[in-house]
């Protein structure tokens, strides 16, 4: 698909991989905590929804998920949690966007920092990279439950889909983010178990020379390990 990059989707897998379940659950939290600012009814907030349904995807104790919930709503005392775009150079000029849920904007980008500077990258000035990028809804569904590609491909793009990939044994679907709930619904009437988020897309990819590979890897590998770290995006392919 067109801005896709297969660094991109590290995130499906790190959870199974290379972080511990404690670590995973922790990272849930706060994003729950930052969506229940808004409401903690899951019926009315959209956003909280959906990261209540990737917290049970990733099997998050129900606990765990309420005791979120009511941190952000305030009935109950936590760290007082802020999102952050971070926008950084790694390897070769690659563009990069991290994620960041912090309760201490200063420490967290001195380590991003440091993170960056020791893997050949470094962060980059408020919106020299951002624009690099588009924002889009995406929609995730086992590849297991599809039994015909090209007639799940015509539903999608019938329920809204702007494009549609194949990869690491999930279907990804990308929409506006204003149809991200309507596409969503849609889908789930067709039978289909989804989980949804907001992603950045890189408008367009580069091409990375070999050499480069693998410090961006590592790169994407020590950003992940840090527990500020929500997501990482590149326009590397």
């Amino acid at each position: 698909m067109s801005g896709h990059s297969k660094w991109s989707t590290i995130k499906h897998k790190k959870s199974a991989t290379d972080k511990k379940r404690g670590d995973v659950f922790s990272k849930m939290a706060r994003v729950i905590t930052i969506a229940a600012k808004s409401g903690g009814d899951i019926e009315t907030n959209y956003t909280l929804r959906s990261a209540v349904e990737k917290a049970k995807n990733l099997n998050m104790p129900k606990d765990n998920i309420e005791r979120a919930i009511k941190k952000g709503t305030g009935e109950l005392a936590g760290e007082q949690l802020e999102e952050i775009l971070m926008e950084a150079y790694g390897p070769s000029g690659t563009a990069l966007l991290v994620e960041v849920v912090t309760d201490n904007r200063n420490r967290s980008t001195s380590e991003v920092r440091h993170i960056l500077s020791k893997n050949n990258g470094k962060l980059a000035t408020s919106g020299s990279v951002q624009w690099l990028f588009g924002r889009q809804g995406l929609i995730q569904i086992d590849q297991s439950a599809i039994a015909d590609k090209d007639e799940f491909e015509l539903q999608a793009i019938d329920a809204g889909a702007l494009d549609i990939d194949f990869e690491d044994q999930k279907a990804f679907v990308y929409v506006d983010p204003q149809d991200l709930q309507a596409t969503q619904k849609m889908l789930n009437d067709m039978g289909y178990t989804t989980e949804t988020g907001l992603v950045w897309v890189a408008k367009d990819t580069v091409e990375l020379e070999e050499s480069a590979q693998k410090p961006l890897q590592k790169i994407f590998e020590a950003l992940n390990e840090h527990e500020d770290v929500q997501e990482v995006y590149t326009n590397a392919n």
